[in-house]
């Protein structure tokens, strides 16, 4: 209702209320143009703040160094020569520190130089190498050939160029080197080895290890329906993966397969072992189910940060071929006193197939011994007669 149509005792209240709200307004923002300016304080910081939200910014104090490959006379020539039977050295510091990475591309006449190559680590002096792969195997390329592919700890990128980047702890020495077991001469071996130097190490600090396996083929039984109706709970004949002692966690493996017989290969369950355990501790439920997959892969090759099968030819056929690996960075596998982990080859160990494996791990020194590293003939990846079910007759 307009002012002018109320009655006079409600309109005479109005505007005494309006007239007493524009004299309260004006008098408060006086009072608050007139009052001394106080700073407000910073707000404290958050009672859990995560460390990742400073981890880019925190500042280092160690020394970054690189070993490498480059021509020493400033030209060009960044490789150096690797002759059969030979040895080069990758690496030799004393002191303190940690490797962060490895890059390789290399040139040569030698088809199989994946397999021929070998890596090997010494940590702190020690007379047995700790990392001792074929240097295919080691990147994952398990049967001699190059393909492209990304995970968390190594990469492939074209063209034929190989990364790892394991951190790789040292206290007072690290020697790395590459021999050539071919008859054939590597033209070019390009190299580079990131690492920093430290004061000394922190405590309680694994050294990093790298071990080769083999079975080729693995030992299955023989008939068409061997082993289809068989049972294992203990991991009696599994294929072994590693077999450690000392105190340390298990990170993860790279396993390479070919195909002996016709069929899906991978209805073999992992099974580990920790610190004496007699039954598994951890058993698993297929191999695609291991290395994070399903239902036979799909037949497609997949690879993603922790786990993969990025290189598939031919599945489920004589002759197939596949290139795998499971990382659990998300979770490495600790043990005591000792761990063994295994993978059975088909259900119940039914199967013959070609398996080739790495194994990555961190522990105290000093390791077990390796196995005996098998001649670069014997590496060399190639169907087998197998005698078991699915196998092809000429």
């Amino acid at each position: 209702m307009p002012l002018n149509e109320l009655p006079a005792s409600v309109a005479s209240r109005r505007r005494m209320l309006g007239a007493l709200a524009s004299v309260a307004g004006a008098t408060t923002l006086l009072a608050a143009s007139s009052a001394p300016a106080v700073a407000s304080e910073p707000p404290a910081p958050a009672e859990h703040t995560p460390e990742d939200l400073f981890a880019a910014a925190r500042l280092r104090s160690y020394k970054a160094r690189r070993s490498s490959s480059w021509d020493r006379t400033g030209g060009n020539a960044d490789a150096v020569p690797l002759a059969a039977g030979k040895e080069a050295v990758l690496l030799d510091t004393k002191g303190a520190g940690v490797i962060t990475h490895l890059w390789f591309t290399i040139a040569t006449g030698d088809p199989m130089h994946l397999k021929n190559l070998v890596l090997r680590a010494w940590w702190d002096g020690e007379t047995s190498p700790s990392v001792e792969v074929p240097i295919g195997d080691f990147f994952g390329l398990g049967l001699g050939e190059y393909f492209t592919y990304q995970s968390a700890l190594l990469a492939v990128a074209p063209a034929k160029a190989l990364n790892a980047y394991f951190k790789m702890p040292f206290e007072t020495a690290a020697r790395l080197t590459v021999s050539n077991e071919s008859a054939i001469p590597v033209g070019s071996l390009y190299f580079a080895v990131d690492y920093v130097t430290l004061p000394a190490l922190p405590p309680n600090l694994g050294r990093f290890h790298a071990q080769y396996r083999q079975a080729a083929p693995c030992k299955g039984p023989t008939g068409p329906h061997a082993g289809s109706d068989e049972n294992n709970l203990t991991g009696a004949d599994n294929y072994v993966f590693l077999d450690a002692r000392g105190h340390g966690h298990f990170l993860g493996v790279t396993q390479s397969v070919v195909q002996n017989q016709d069929g899906w290969f991978g209805e073999g369950d992992d099974m580990i072992f920790i610190d004496g355990d007699a039954l598994p501790t951890i058993n698993g439920t297929g191999t695609e189910d291991y290395y994070n997959g399903a239902w036979n892969f799909g037949q497609q090759p997949f690879g993603f940060e922790h786990s993969g099968a990025p290189y598939m030819v031919n599945p489920e056929q004589t002759g197939g071929r596949y290139c795998l690996y499971r990382w659990h960075t998300e979770s490495p596998i600790a043990f005591d006193n000792s761990i063994r982990v295994t993978i059975e080859h088909g259900h119940a160990n039914g199967r013959s197939d070609d398996f080739y494996s790495t194994a990555y791990w961190y522990q105290t020194e000093p390791h077990a011994a390796f196995p005996a590293l098998p001649r670069a003939e014997a590496r060399i990846p190639r169907v087998k007669a197998a005698g078991g079910p699915g196998e092809k007759k000429s």
